[in-house]
């Protein structure tokens, strides 16, 4: 089932990222670059709307970032395809794989890590909002 957020300004950044890493992967190295340049965007404009830099979708995009930066290294450039198919499936369907990860650091939990919660975490349906709030109600 398709989850097009069209109305929401953080599922446009989203898109035109999935868009710069494809185009960075399969056509010019120069997308990953812009691809990384928006994220930088993107991280600021939500630190700067967040009540603090501890907030969750601040943590997913500065975690997303990160990730960029470790492929960016032409060794590590193969790292690219997963962020890209990531993307492409965080703006299709509204499964985020790195909002999943986050949830599960300890700052963002309370109960201890299970392979139970790990389960849920990573293979729940996608779900509207934050699957931080989403796994928190579990």
């Amino acid at each position: 089932m398709l989850m097009l957020e069209v109305r929401d300004l953080g599922w446009w950044y989203w898109l035109v990222t999935a868009a710069l890493l494809s185009w960075g992967v399969l056509v010019d190295p120069l997308g990953l670059y812009l691809a990384i340049g928006l994220t930088v965007v993107n991280l600021a404009h939500f630190t700067l709307r967040a009540s603090g830099v501890t907030d969750f979708p601040v943590q997913v995009r500065f975690f997303y970032l990160l990730l960029l930066l470790i492929a960016l290294p032409e060794p590590m450039r193969w790292l690219f395809w997963v962020p890209m198919i990531g993307t492409w499936a965080q703006v299709l369907v509204g499964y985020c794989a790195m909002a999943r990860l986050v949830s599960l650091f300890p700052w963002n939990r309370e109960a201890g890590l299970t392979g139970r919660m790990v389960w849920r975490t990573f293979f729940s349906l996608p779900v509207r909002g934050s699957v931080a709030a989403s796994s928190a109600n579990d």
